[in-house]
């Protein structure tokens, strides 16, 4: 894995050697980002499932304003504070933090009024590994620009994602929700009948297929 593009452009990155992590090949990457094009610039972007960070660091490499990167298992949360060093990306915490969380009781706590507190035992962790405070409010974005759901295949984990993200707060109102899947799994997702977003194009490269809903007020935007 490398970053293709931008401030670190050829950096290699780090690969799992956890069963279960599915990095996203260069190729498909490369394709994503195009689409994307010039609409990652300032863009602040949540990798929900970030595995070893591969899409979100693409993203600030390429001028995101922000990335923030949840992920459960610590030691691929390490692998991704570890591409943020590499890359070079880490210097500012303020752009990139990366958060040790559940990415389905991430969205549920986010969906709340800030308290200061988001009551789900989480470890909010920085990507030098500094420890935000257990079961304290992360600061964060409390909306995002693009949205990456690429989790574990085969368990419904994308098309439950995707059901908690329509209509959620962290949703910008001209918001983009990108969803990576296997093509096996497309029926699950398409069963999802979002009240506010659209499925506005959909990708397949080999094994792995991309779809991509924006919400219904930008889509409308777009139709005029």
């Amino acid at each position: 894995m490398r970053v293709v593009t931008g401030e670190a452009k050829g950096r290699k990155l780090k690969g799992p050697k956890t069963i279960g992590t599915r990095p996203i090949i260069d190729r498909v990457k490369q394709a994503l980002f195009n689409i994307l094009s010039t609409r990652v610039e300032d863009a602040r972007f949540l990798d929900l499932f970030a595995g070893t960070g591969s899409v979100g660091i693409e993203a600030l490499s390429r001028g995101a304003a922000s990335a923030t990167f949840i992920e459960l298992n610590h030691k691929v949360l390490a692998l991704v504070r570890e591409n943020l060093q590499i890359t070079g990306l880490s210097d500012r915490p303020d752009r990139a933090v990366t958060l040790h969380a559940d990415a389905f009781k991430f969205l549920q706590s986010m969906q709340q009024p800030a308290t200061g507190t988001v009551g789900v035992g989480a470890r909010f962790i920085a990507p030098t590994g500094g420890v935000k405070g257990a079961g304290t409010r992360p600061n964060v974005p409390t909306e995002y620009d693009i949205i990456y759901v690429a989790p574990p295949q085969y368990q419904e984990m994308a098309a439950r994602a995707l059901a908690m993200l329509d209509g959620s707060p962290l949703v910008a109102k001209t918001g983009l929700v990108i969803v990576q899947i296997h093509p096996k799994e497309r029926a699950g997702v398409a069963a999802v009948s979002p009240a506010h977003l659209v499925l506005t194009d959909e990708r397949r490269y080999g094994s792995t297929l991309l779809m991509f809903y924006e919400t219904k007020e930008e889509q409308s935007l777009d139709d005029k």
